[in-house]
C-alpha cells in the first residue's frame, strides 16, 4: 500500500491554521517528500511521521515556500543520527541553490546527492516504484511530480509445474530475476501473467493548465493539483502570476481521467476553501478541498475489491 499525507496546503506564507503545501508519501519502508516550505517539520510533527527514513526529497521549483524549510529539515535529520545518503531532486540550479542554504547546516553526518532536472521529463527508478518528473509552467522553472507502483502479473503455478521449473526457482522469477541454469534461461515472462494495474499518485504545483498535467495524471489514483484561488473573479489574476484556479484544476482531473482530486496551495486571503467547492464539482465530482494532515491509504484494485 501507498500511504499519502498532504502536511500542509497553504501558498506563499505559512498562516496559524494552515502550513505551507507538502506531500510526504510512504511506501514499503520507504518515504518521498515533495516540497519543503516553512514549517514543514511542524506539520510532520503533528501529524506523527518521523523525517529521519526519509530517502528523497523532490522540489518543484525553488521559491521560498517551497524550499525554505529544507536547512532545519537537514539539521534535524542529522540531530537523529541519521547516516543513510539522501537524494535531492528539482530543477536546474538545485546544487547551488542547496550549498547556500547549508550555509547554516553545514555539518551533516550523512551525504547529500542531488539530480539536476533538465528534460521535459525525466524518469527515477527505485526499489519498486519510480517518480516521473515532468516540466510545468511557472514564471521559474517548475516540475511536477507522479509517484508511480508498478505491479507484475499474478504468478502462474499451473504454468510453472507445466514448465517444469523447479519451486526453488519461483521467488526470484516472481521478483523480476532472470535466471541461467545450465539447462537454458528462465524468465519472468514464463511464469508471470499480464501487468496488473499498479499506483499512481500526480502532485503539480504553481503552474497554469498544461498537456503534460494531463498526460502524467492520467488515471491517478490520486491527482494533488494546486487551487490557487477559489473565487470565480480571480482567474486573470491566476494567468498573470502562473496559477491556477479550483476550476482549472477540476478540468485538468476530468480530462485526465482521475479517481480523485485534491486542492492544495490555497491563497493567504482564501480563509474557507469549502465555499467554492461546490462549484469545482460540477466539473469533476470527485474533487475535495484539502486541510492539513488529510491522509489516504491507496492499495491495489484487486485487494480493494477483496475487503
Amino acid at each position: 500500500m501507498l500511504d499519502i499525507c498532504l502536511l500542509g496546503t497553504g501558498g506563499m506564507m505559512p498562516l496559524p491554521y494552515r502550513w505551507l503545501t507538502s506531500m510526504m508519501a510512504r511506501y514499503n519502508g520507504q518515504s518521498i517528500l515533495i516540497d519543503c516550505g516553512e514549517g514543514t517539520q511542524i506539520a510532520m510533527k503533528e501529524k506523527g511521521w518521523s523525517p529521519k527514513p526519509i530517502d528523497v526529497i523532490c522540489f518543484t521549483h525553488f521559491h521560498a515556500d517551497h524550499i525554505s524549510g529544507l536547512p532545519g529539515m537537514l539539521l534535524t535529520m542529522g540531530n537523529a543520527e541519521r547516516a543513510e545518503p539522501l537524494l535531492l531532486v528539482g530543477p536546474k540550479g538545485l546544487s547551488r541553490v542547496v550549498a547556500s542554504l547549508r550555509v547554516i547546516a553545514p555539518e551533516l553526518p550523512f551525504v547529500i546527492d542531488t539530480l539536476e532536472l533538465t528534460e521535459a521529463e525525466h524518469t527515477i527508478c527505485f526499489d519498486g516504484f519510480k517518480i516521473e518528473a515532468f516540466r510545468v509552467n511557472h514564471n521559474v522553472p517548475c516540475y511536477g511530480y507522479s509517484i508511480c507502483v508498478e505491479r507484475t502479473g499474478k504468478f502462474q503455478v499451473e504454468r510453472a509445474l507445466s514448465l517444469g521449473i523447479e519451486k526453488r526457482y519461483w521467488n526470484r522469477l516472481q521478483k523480476g530475476e532472470i535466471i541461467r541454469t545450465g539447462e537454458g534461461e528462465l524468465t519472468p515472462e514464463m511464469v508471470l501473467g499480464p501487468a496488473r494495474k499498479g499506483l499512481r499518485v500526480t502532485y503539480c504545483t504553481d503552474t497554469r493548465p498544461v498537456e503534460s498535467i494531463v498526460k502524467h495524471a492520467m488515471n491517478a489514483d490520486l491527482f494533488i493539483c494546486e487551487g490557487m484561488y477559489g473565487e470565480p473573479d480571480k482567474k486573470i489574476k491566476a494567468k498573470e502570476n502562473k496559477h491556477m484556479t479550483f476550476y482549472e484544476a477540476a478540468e485538468l482531473a476530468r480530462r485526465a481521467g482521475a479517481r480523485r482530486l485534491w486542492l492544495t496551495h490555497y491563497s493567504p486571503s482564501l480563509n474557507r476553501p469549502e465555499e467554492y467547492l461546490p462549484q469545482a464539482r460540477k466539473i469533476f465530482p470527485a474533487t475535495q478541498t484539502c486541510k492539513d494532515g488529510k491522509t489516504i491509504e491507496l492499495i491495489f484494485e484487486d485487494e480493494e475489491e477483496a475487503r
